[in-house]
């Protein structure tokens, strides 16, 4: 048995020994002349290369820079048309295509507030970036078909306010060619005289002196004191004419009067009725809130007003509440006739203005903001 075993190991043994050299006999005999060949031709083509190299990166380099640009802007529309806000700013672009604004934010308009879905708006209004209002009075020609009414709310004013410019113009016998002039917000433009100051003119136009000095185009002789010269043009936001009817009325109210010492309640209340037409989202710090008719905006909670008039960061005229409690609200896009002043002090449910489009709006809506010193957060967690 045991030189059974030791034949077969011999055998075994013998027969790799057999192998190995078969392998080399075929490597030394068929394979190396052919791999003397290759290695011939990738030497000569290496070379080549070698001697070439850097001939055509910079063509290289231009083409691979135009295929980006030609992908960035086949490709750019679709990689931001889901954004909402961002629909809304290019709708704004092409002259109001509100249709495209209103599709891009689809069922965020389901929910109301105080009112049934029978009287949300046909474009759901957002809170855009900052554009200021017009500073110049702007001459508009009539043309065949113009009413006053129409040119009115083409340049966002009331019909008032064009006639108390335009004196001797004939609202029902509006003739093509005429000339318009338009003020740049309902209102009054007001020629200073002599003796006028900012709050005898405002006693005047039944407004506040605050509404006239917020306007960002009125200017001062003196910023301290408000001083004005004589000659000057002022406008007057919301100004009615003394002695004339007024067919479209302002809605200035009598001012809220301060609330002396409060606190606030921790009891958040509704700033506004109307539909959610924005949620708070990473690019929109706020909750948008719109009703086609209006209305008055509420505090939500006791606090201080800290700021009360026109800013030119897209909130137009905005309000911000200090509320003593490491929170501060701030309501925008308001309508001139503020009611409330820096300074003052108001209760939980006190009125301080109206809802409106002014600033960067696409419509009537308030613009609601929660801020805390860690940053703002989302309205509906605190809401009741």
């Amino acid at each position: 048995m045991t030189s059974l075993r030791h034949f077969f190991n011999e055998w075994f043994v013998d027969f790799f020994r057999y192998l190995r050299r078969l392998v080399l006999y075929f490597v030394r005999n068929y394979l190396s002349p052919k791999f003397a060949i290759f290695e011939s031709f990738k030497s000569v083509v290496v070379g080549k290369m070698y001697q070439q190299r850097g001939k055509n990166a910079q063509l290289i380099v231009n083409v691979a820079v135009l295929t980006v640009m030609i992908i960035g802007v086949a490709l750019g529309p679709s990689l931001v048309v889901n954004d909402s806000q961002t629909q809304a700013v290019l709708a704004s672009g092409f002259r109001g295509n509100f249709a495209f604004a209103q599709e891009s934010i689809g069922g965020e308009s389901s929910l109301v507030l105080g009112l049934s879905t029978d009287t949300q708006m046909s474009v759901d209004p957002l809170t855009q970036v900052s554009e200021k209002p017009r500073a110049d009075i702007f001459e508009y020609t009539v043309e065949n078909g113009d009413t006053l009414a129409g040119i009115a709310k083409k340049f966002g004013v009331d019909t008032d306010s064009i006639l108390w410019l335009n004196k001797g113009v004939n609202e029902k016998k509006l003739k093509p060619s005429t000339i318009l002039k338009i003020p740049p917000v309902t209102g009054v433009i007001h020629t200073v005289k002599g003796g006028e100051t900012i709050y005898s003119i405002a006693t005047r136009y039944k407004v506040s002196a605050q509404a006239i000095v917020d306007f960002p185009f009125n200017e001062f002789t003196n910023d301290e004191t408000f001083a004005l010269a004589i000659g000057q043009q002022l406008i007057v936001p919301d100004g009615e004419m003394p002695m004339e009817v007024v067919s479209s009325p302002r809605g200035n109210l009598a001012m809220t009067p301060n609330a002396g010492a409060v606190s606030a309640t921790g009891n958040w209340i509704w700033p506004a009725q109307g539909s959610i037409t924005q949620n708070f989202r990473a690019w929109h710090k706020g909750l948008d809130i719109a009703n086609h008719s209006g209305g008055n905006i509420l505090a939500a909670d006791s606090g201080t007003i800290i700021h009360a008039g026109w800013v030119n960061s897209g909130y137009g005229n905005m309000i911000m509440i200090n509320h003593g409690n490491g929170y501060i609200t701030l309501y925008g896009h308001m309508l001139s006739n503020l009611r409330v002043q820096v300074g003052q002090t108001v209760k939980r449910g006190d009125v301080i203005g109206s809802m409106g489009s002014t600033g960067r709006s696409t419509g009537t809506h308030l613009h609601f903001e929660v801020r805390t010193t860690s940053g703002n957060r989302d309205p509906l967690g605190v809401l009741k």
